[in-house]
């Protein structure tokens, strides 16, 4: 048996020394509390007590007072086991944190909206293992594949472009730790999700792609940004802006996302590509694609189903107190004739 609300036990200890304590009160303590009353009160008062019938009378209304304070805290008993299948896929996220994702052609900026719309991605997923790689010039696996939500939106919200200190966009060292993220070898019921600009400056990552759909790996791009382009603001600890970053002329650079290497790593690994704009809830469209992928088992339990005994003891109660209340004290008067 297990208490849904056990904190309300401990209430059974103060009942009982309440107890003990009106018990030591013997019936001369109580005389006392009439100081100045007259024989004839006290006479009425405490004339024919039955110190038995007050026990029993005690008794029952500390026993009614216990049944109540057990129904109380919720009492139930475990009936049987029921096995609870979670079905999902592995999602792994490559996140670019090259400097480029500073730019801010799409509000706050790229980065930060690039992390907000995973977040509610993230929140919308259910019985899915998630895990997060940070890429630049290097890529490094930042959050293994997991189930805990919360701690995988704790990792994405600490990531800046100061994360990987390599600069650049290296697209084919990213898929390559995607690879070794997923933890089983069986096709199918993996999808990468390769987020970034698209300035991809190194690597061979269509050739890698069009590899890891051959794994079964399914692999998603999502680019961030706009055709227009933007300023790179380069900051001081990512926080206070110092200026925009300037090629080796001394010339501004404007950054534009780059759809057509994005698309085609998408088209290489069995994938769409898909676009985080200015528009609100652009992750809804992954969110369909991932539910419409074919489910395996992520993890398997059993679940304890319980039923509530409450009532048992709420009846017990309710018959303890009404006895002892209508219990008689006194005893019987036997008049003479």
């Amino acid at each position: 048996m297990e208490f849904r609300y056990p904190l309300i036990l401990s209430l059974i200890p103060i009942q009982i020394l309440l107890y003990v304590i009106i018990k030591i009160i013997d019936k001369n303590e109580i005389k006392k509390l009439f100081p100045n009353a007259s024989e004839a009160v006290k006479k009425n008062i405490f004339f024919g007590l039955d110190k038995n019938k007050i026990f029993w009378k005690n008794k029952l209304i500390f026993f009614g007072f216990l049944a109540f304070a057990i129904a109380a805290s919720g009492p139930r008993i475990g009936t049987k086991f029921r096995p609870i299948d979670r079905k999902g896929i592995d999602i792994v996220i490559a996140l670019d944190t090259s400097v480029s994702m500073n730019a801010e052609d799409v509000k706050p900026n790229r980065l930060a909206k690039a992390k907000f719309e995973l977040s509610n991605l993230i929140k919308k997923l259910r019985g899915d293992r998630v895990a997060i790689i940070v890429f630049a010039g290097t890529s490094h696996l930042y959050l293994p594949l997991t189930t805990d939500y919360e701690a995988a939106l704790l990792f994405l919200n600490d990531i800046d472009t100061n994360i990987i200190p390599t600069q650049g966009t290296d697209f084919s060292r990213a898929i390559q730790t995607g690879i070794t993220a997923f933890t089983s070898e069986k096709d199918k019921h993996k999808i990468m999700l390769l987020v970034s600009d698209g300035e991809d400056h190194e690597g061979e990552a269509i050739s890698l792609a069009a590899k890891s759909a051959k794994l079964g790996l399914e692999i998603h791009t999502i680019g961030v940004g706009s055709e227009i382009g933007g300023l790179i603001p380069i900051s001081k600890d990512n926080k206070n802006m110092i200026s925009y970053k300037r090629d080796s002329e001394g010339m501004l650079i404007t950054s534009k996302i780059n759809n057509r290497i994005l698309n085609d790593i998408s088209d290489a690994g069995n994938g769409k590509f898909h676009w985080f704009d200015n528009n609100r809830d652009n992750h809804i469209d992954i969110l369909n694609a991932i539910n419409q992928m074919d489910k395996k088992i992520i993890s398997s339990h059993e679940f304890y189903e319980y039923e509530d005994q409450y009532q048992i003891f709420l009846f017990i109660s309710f018959i303890f107190l009404i006895l002892g209340f209508l219990y008689p004290t006194r005893k019987k008067e036997i008049r003479s004739p």
